[in-house]
């Protein structure tokens, strides 16, 4: 009685495993072009990020900075938005600089100096935290420490780092 019951979805079986297998092969396929993306992105083939935000001058350093995506902050669960911030350093300042920091709002010291970027100096990354309330003129803060103990601001305004962000700042009615 039960040899019965299966034998419709045997023959079934037998009648679409192909089709079923070809399909298996094609949606792997559809998806390589994003993959692919991704992948040339995350090794720098593309450049620092999506979109190039320039280079920026941090007392006698300078730093070249892009976001990684063109796209509005992502929700990170409890961390809030976050929006990833893509650095290089210039090549006469590699060996001079110690750490390089990014912040939204005027730090009030080192210990309040912001994200620290992480990797080689030639492709630095960070996360900035965006809070729901900041303004749309908000600034964000560059701070570069030296291995000499120096340490050195320069400021951008958040429209011109992420022209994104504030526009969905905007249409939440969070900024003002």
């Amino acid at each position: 009685m039960n040899n019965k019951s299966t034998l419709p979805f045997k023959k079934w079986w037998l009648k679409w495993r192909f089709h079923l297998n070809i399909l298996l092969v094609l949606i792997p396929l559809g998806l390589m072009p994003s993959y692919l993306k991704d992948a040339a992105l995350f090794r720098g083939d593309t450049g620092l990020g999506e979109r190039e935000i320039g280079l920026v001058k941090v007392g006698p350093w300078s730093i070249t900075l892009a976001e990684l995506r063109d796209d509005i902050p992502q929700q990170d669960g409890p961390a809030g938005y976050l929006k990833s911030i893509n650095a290089a350093l210039c090549l006469a300042c590699e060996d001079q600089v110690k750490a390089t920091y990014l912040r939204l709002g005027k730090p009030r010291n080192i210990r309040t100096a912001g994200h620290i970027f992480f990797g080689s100096p030639y492709r630095m990354g960070t996360s900035i935290s965006i809070p729901e309330k900041t303004q749309s003129d908000a600034l964000v803060w560059i701070t570069m420490e030296g291995w000499d103990g120096s340490l050195h601001q320069a400021s951008l305004p958040l429209t011109q780092v992420s022209p994104k962000t504030v526009a969905w700042l905007e249409k939440r009615g969070t900024a003002k």
